[in-house]
């Protein structure tokens, strides 16, 4: 016979942060542009519950180059885009397109 175990037996949070649709065709876009000129090759997306993570990989086997993290900003009244490459933060705003602008330069990843 095979046991449940219930690790979070308190209250649920209601904070669960995922990417919605336009924010996905924008993300899409922007990654199909750096696929189309051979520079990105696969994308993966988490869930983390309190946070969103769009990673962007040159090789699928490697760690991403970049990562695109959607959070709840201050007492969560609004969502916040940060771009990241590796641990360093390249960018951060509340509108993803303004997040992306930091892929319209010349971006060499450090983890190249």
């Amino acid at each position: 016979m095979t046991a449940v175990y219930y690790l979070n037996k308190g209250k649920k949070s209601s904070l669960h942060v995922t990417f919605n649709r336009s924010e996905l065709g924008l993300l899409l876009s922007v990654y199909s542009q750096r696929v189309a000129k051979g520079e990105w090759r696969d994308y993966a997306i988490d869930l983390l519950g309190d946070c969103a993570v769009f990673s962007i990989f040159r090789h699928a086997h490697e760690t991403p180059l970049f990562a695109v993290v959607k959070t709840k900003g201050h007492k969560n009244k609004y969502d916040e885009f940060t771009v990241y490459n590796g641990q360093k933060r390249l960018n951060r705003s509340r509108n993803l397109s303004e997040a992306l602008e930091v892929f319209n330069n010349t971006l060499v990843p450090m983890n190249h």
